[in-house]
C-alpha cells in the first residue's frame, strides 16, 4: 500500500504544480529512478490518467548512465537522443523526477566528456529554455527520497522522508493552499525587487555588485520545483562586479567542489578558484562562451528548509540564503545568457544583506518588513 504522502505528493505535482489537462503528453523522466521510486511514479501516472493527460514513461538508470559515459565514443557521446527532443519541441508537460541510488555514480568522469554531451544537447536545451518561457511546456523537477539522499544529508532516510515532506508542505491538511498562501508573500517581495535597477550583495562571503535594471524577478512557488521558494532573476549579463565565496560546497553533475571563490569584472569571472575539484570548475567554466557569466540569482525563501543537504533543488530554496548560477538564464526574467551550462552555488546570507538602490531591503537572511 502506497503512503499516503505519495498520493498527496502525485496529486499536488499534477494538479497544482503542472496543472495536466485532457489530451496533454506529459513525459515522467527518471533521471535516474531506481526501483524505490516505483511507488510514486505508479501514483503519479494514476492522477496523470484522472486529469485524461497522456503518461510517457522515460526511464534512465544509474549504471546505464556510467556505462554510457565511461563507453560511449566521441561520435556517441554527440548524438542526441531524438525522444528527449521530441519532448523538449513539442511536449505540454516534462516531469524530472530523481531517486539516486549513488550520487556519486558520475563522479569521476572526465569533464571532456560531460562539456561533448552538454555541447550537443545545447540546442534541445535552448528550445526547452523558449517553450517553458512562453508556457507552451510545462515542467517539474522533483526527488523521491533515497537512502543515497539521506546519506549526503546527514540524516537517517526515515528523518529525510520526513524533512522532504515537510519542505514541500504535504504535512499541511491543504498543501496546495500551503503554495498559493507562499505565493502571495514572494509576489510582495518580487514586487520590492522588481522596482530596483542595481543591487548590492553584502557579507561575510560576498561583496558582488548586480544590474538587474529592466529584469524581472520570479517567485518560485510549487510550479517548477518541489519543493520551491525562491525569488530569482536573470542579472544583466555584463554588470556583475566583485568577489563571493561559496559557503558551502559547490555540487554540479554529482562532482562537488569545495572552498569556491569567484571575481567578476564587467560580468565575467576573470578567477576562479577551488580547494578540491578546481580542475572540475576550470573546465567547466571553458565549456561556452556563457558559461563565465551568471544566467540567476535566486533568493531562498522557504523555512521549511533549514539545513544543507548537498542537494541544490533542496538547498537552493534555505531561508537565508542567495544563489549564483553561471551558465544559461531563464528567458522569461530578461537573461540573455545562453550555456550548456546551469551551475547554481550558496551563499549563506544570514549575517549578509541586500541594498537595492540605496536601500537596504533584506538583512540577517530575511526580507525586511514594511
Amino acid at each position: 500500500m502506497a503512503d499516503e504522502r505519495l498520493k498527496k505528493f502525485a496529486r499536488l505535482l499534477i494538479q497544482y504544480s503542472t496543472r495536466v489537462q485532457p489530451g496533454d503528453r506529459v513525459a515522467v523522466h527518471g533521471y535516474p529512478l531506481t526501483a524505490a521510486a516505483e511507488p510514486l511514479l505508479v501514483e503519479l501516472v494514476r492522477e496523470i490518467l484522472a486529469a485524461g493527460g497522456l503518461p510517457h514513461v522515460l526511464i534512465d538508470s544509474e549504471a546505464v548512465q556510467a556505462l554510457y559515459m565511461r563507453d560511449a565514443s566521441e561520435t556517441q557521446l554527440s548524438y542526441v537522443n531524438p525522444l528527449l527532443r521530441m519532448v523538449a519541441e513539442e511536449f505540454e508537460v516534462d516531469i524530472r523526477l530523481s531517486s539516486a541510488g549513488n550520487t556519486r555514480t558520475l563522479a569521476t568522469l572526465d569533464p571532456a566528456q560531460l562539456n561533448r554531451v552538454r555541447e550537443a544537447s545545447k540546442s534541445i536545451v535552448d528550445t526547452w529554455f523558449q517553450r517553458s518561457a512562453t508556457k507552451k511546456l510545462r515542467w517539474m523537477a522533483t526527488r523521491f527520497p533515497t537512502n543515497a539522499y539521506a546519506q549526503d544529508a546527514e540524516m537517517s532516510l526515515a528523518e529525510f522522508e520526513d524533512f522532504f515532506y515537510s519542505s514541500c508542505l504535504l504535512d499541511l491538511d491543504d498543501p496546495i493552499q500551503g503554495w498559493k498562501h507562499l505565493a502571495a508573500e514572494q509576489a510582495r517581495q518580487a514586487d520590492i525587487l522588481n522596482q530596483a535597477s542595481n543591487l548590492h550583495l553584502r557579507g561575510p562571503d560576498i561583496d558582488l555588485k548586480l544590474s538587474v535594471a529592466g529584469r524581472k524577478f520570479i517567485p518560485c512557488s510549487g510550479e517548477t520545483n518541489m519543493p520551491a521558494g525562491e525569488i530569482f532573476t536573470g542579472p544583466v549579463e555584463d554588470s556583475a562586479q566583485g568577489w563571493v565565496h561559496f559557503s558551502y560546497p559547490c555540487i554540479h553533475n554529482q562532482i562537488e567542489t569545495d572552498d569556491v571563490e569567484l571575481t567578476f569584472e564587467d560580468g565575467r569571472v576573470v578567477k576562479a578558484s577551488a580547494a578540491k575539484g578546481d580542475a572540475y570548475l576550470q573546465a567547466t567554466l571553458e565549456a561556452d562562451a556563457g558559461a563565465r557569466y551568471l544566467g540567476e540569482l535566486g533568493i531562498g525563501t522557504n523555512k521549511n528548509i533549514q539545513r544543507f543537504t548537498r542537494s541544490m533543488l533542496f538547498d537552493e530554496k534555505i531561508a537565508g540564503t542567495i544563489h549564483l548560477a553561471l551558465g544559461g538564464g531563464y528567458p522569461e526574467t530578461g537573461s540573455t545568457n545562453r550555456s550548456a551550462i546551469h551551475w547554481d552555488m550558496l551563499v549563506d546570507m544570514r549575517a549578509g544583506e541586500i541594498i537595492a538602490d540605496g536601500e537596504l531591503i533584506y538583512k540577517n537572511g530575511d526580507f525586511i518588513q514594511e
